[in-house]
């Protein structure tokens, strides 16, 4: 019996622009019907092109979709160019999704987790990296019960002192992006936490979801796993 699977990914820059291919690729060859939403209200720019993929310089949810849309027709792809703030946190993550949270802020971690808690039925695949090391956080909610902690059960993300890009004003919206500027990432690195993400959700797939954050770091290949 085809089983609907309704997927979010927030971000589609440094992580999300490298997990959304291979997820549609997989997602192209199973029986169920796919639903794949891409949120992002950030554009893009030439000095994404060091790590990101894109075409046109536009909203990164719908070129992101636009090209998703031409290589994986059996997948149903839409877009929403906004961030995620507590005004469409409600209607944008509902029971049973399985959200791929692809963002490099703790509000929004801890919005999107504090959501989560709300539902009964949900995933969240939360990754984030430095430099050369990251990691991938799982919060998996299931009968109503965690079965696995929230992101913000980490002091980081609870106590956070950041803000949600979705509330800047344009003055500081310029400032994140000197500073993003001065703070470069490695092209690497996202991809080794796209693939982080995209294991541990086969893995849940599999029914072998038995950890619920992993480190990784690229010029050590140490890579640990913290059970549940």
């Amino acid at each position: 019996m085809k089983k609907t699977r309704k997927i979010k990914v927030i971000g589609s820059g440094g992580i999300g622009g490298h997990l959304l291919e291979p997820l549609a690729r997989y997602l192209s060859y199973v029986d169920d019907y796919c639903e794949v939403t891409v949120i992002d209200g950030d554009s893009y720019e030439e000095r994404n092109r060091e790590r990101q993929i894109f075409e046109d310089f536009g909203n990164k949810a719908e070129e992101s979709v636009k090209l998703l849309k031409q290589k994986f027709p059996k997948v149903h792809f839409r877009h929403k160019s906004e961030y995620v703030t507590e005004d469409n946190i409600i209607t944008t993550i509902r029971e049973g999704d399985v959200i791929f949270l692809c963002v490099d802020n703790h509000a929004t971690r801890n919005l999107v987790s504090e959501r989560v808690e709300e539902l009964d039925e949900a995933l969240l695949i939360s990754g984030g990296n430095d430099y050369t090391d990251g990691d991938v956080i799982v919060y998996h909610r299931q009968y109503g019960k965690d079965k696995t902690p929230s992101l913000h059960s980490l002091p980081e993300i609870a106590n956070h002192t950041d803000k949600n890009p979705g509330e800047f004003t344009n003055e500081e919206r310029q400032g994140c992006q000197e500073e993003a500027q001065a703070n470069p990432q490695l092209l690497f690195m996202n991809l080794d936490i796209a693939s982080l993400m995209l294991n541990c959700y086969y893995a849940y797939e599999q029914n072998k979801l038995n950890f619920h954050r992993v480190y990784s770091d690229i010029l050590t290949q140490a890579r640990r796993a913290v059970r549940r």
